[in-house]
């Protein structure tokens, strides 16, 4: 078998956002051809698949939002420098945390630690419900303890590999990941960057806010596993009664990944940021330094290029997601409207406001406009960030670093498929989670 492919082309992840038409894949450095991907509405996963490289056209969505986001940072600055300076001091660290995390990610997965725990894992879970059972585990804790962009960073590829090892489209098992880690990420203050923007007014330690929010964690991830699971039983059956649509994602006999685990700097990188993440009140920085040496030394092995490294990173997107939320941050502590606004609804009703926010201008920027001052219901607008970004790829960063993780592993997420499990999912888990917090008085 060829080399899984890695990204190829400026911003692929953001062009990829637009639609999930399969593309033919290729194998990495082997130059053996991959499987065709395309089937139905969404593309297979495949090891030898990957994406082609952005046509201009592709590329002005990223173009566009960067320089939208830039000028509005800009004007803002030039209005309030003060209020600027406070938001970009707000929201830095989840940008730089994710940008360190890709580039980890990018030469984790060239050493093929994805593949073999893909392989792993669908060897060890057999079944559909105990596979379902493992992810839910796994998401859930590597997302509450390490943080949500880990969680998407690192075992979206696993779930890519862990598809190609199964008779099924893949989709859904894929989708989950994002699913579930957005659901997962309200259990702890780190688990998502939201929580500590919104929390920075109240200054809540670990211990409480995990008491406080644990059963309305609960009930939304419950929620959100109990819609991937139909979807997942579903999808399972119309693969069958079509007769197998389309090429099977990989050799169901094949006996081994189809690349060697490295024991090298990959792993060596991951193992790093985990510590990293653990025991640091602000690990971004530290994140950052570890992804580019590991990145810069594959590059001078001429491992990984420095185009990979650059369409991985994706910095058009990163630059215009960090100015808008600078822009909207300094607009919500210039106007008091919004708290005053946010001070008369009701906690669902400000769940409802938080997704809906997130979905128009990114979780990010929404919690650094909503939380500028303190909020009557901080609980409830953080079921609203967390969970409510899984209703549409606009939600939050999270999709975006899927959509790279995944087509870094040689895979092409579904957008749709994810989105409409989101639609099915996101308004239930955050009713139920809202209505856990009323009945714990919180």
């Amino acid at each position: 078998m060829g080399r899984t492919g890695l990204v190829t082309g400026p911003d692929a992840g953001a062009a990829g956002m637009s639609g999930d038409s399969g593309r033919s894949g290729t194998s990495g450095r082997s130059g053996t051809s991959g499987r065709s991907g395309a089937s139905g509405g969404g593309a297979r996963f495949g090891r030898g698949a990957h994406s082609q490289g952005a046509s201009s056209c592709s590329r002005r969505p990223a173009t566009f939002l960067a320089a939208a986001g830039i000028a509005a940072a800009g004007i803002a600055a030039g209005l309030d420098p003060a209020g600027a300076s406070a938001a970009a001091g707000q929201d830095w660290s989840p940008f730089t945390l994710v940008a360190g995390l890709l580039l980890v990610g990018l030469v984790a997965e060239h050493d093929g630690l994805f593949a073999a725990a893909g392989d792993r894992l669908a060897r060890t879970a057999g079944h559909d419900a105990a596979l379902l059972a493992w992810v839910v585990v796994l998401v859930a804790a590597v997302t509450a303890v390490l943080n949500l962009d880990t969680s998407v960073a690192f075992l979206t590829p696993v779930l890519v590999y862990t598809a190609g090892r199964r008779q099924t489209s893949g989709l859904v098992l894929v989708s989950a990941c994002l699913l579930l880690s957005n659901a997962a990420s309200l259990l702890l203050p780190g688990a998502n960057l939201t929580n500590l923007i919104v929390l920075g007014h109240d200054h809540i330690v670990g211990g409480r806010f995990l008491t406080s929010v644990a059963p309305a964690w609960a009930a939304a991830v419950a929620v959100t596993t109990a819609v991937v699971a139909v979807a997942g039983r579903r999808e399972r059956a119309r693969w069958s009664s079509t007769g197998h649509d389309g090429e099977p994602v990989a050799d169901a006999g094949s006996d081994a990944p189809a690349r060697a685990t490295h024991i090298g700097a990959g792993v060596l990188a991951v193992v790093a940021v985990t510590v990293l993440v653990l025991v640091l009140r602000s690990p971004a920085l530290p994140v950052l330094a570890v992804g580019m040496l590991v990145t810069v030394l594959r590059v001078r092995q001429h491992r990984v290029s420095t185009a990979q490294a650059v369409a991985t990173l994706g910095p058009a997107v990163l630059a215009g997601l960090f100015g808008i939320a600078v822009a909207l941050g300094t607009a919500g502590r210039a106007w008091d409207g919004i708290s005053r606004f946010l001070a008369h609804l009701d906690p669902l009703a400000t769940a409802a406001v938080a997704a809906g926010t997130s979905v128009a201008v990114n979780n990010l920027p929404a919690a650094s406009l909503l939380a500028a001052h303190r909020v009557p219901h901080p609980f409830a607008l953080l079921v609203g960030l967390d969970v409510g970004p899984n209703l549409l790829v606009t939600g939050s960063l999270s999709w975006i670093l899927w959509i790279r993780a995944a087509r870094q592993a040689g895979g092409n997420p579904s957008v749709r498929t994810a989105t409409v499990l989101g639609l099915l999912s996101a308004p239930a888990a955050m009713v139920a989670a809202v209505a856990v917090l009323g009945l714990t008085g919180h």
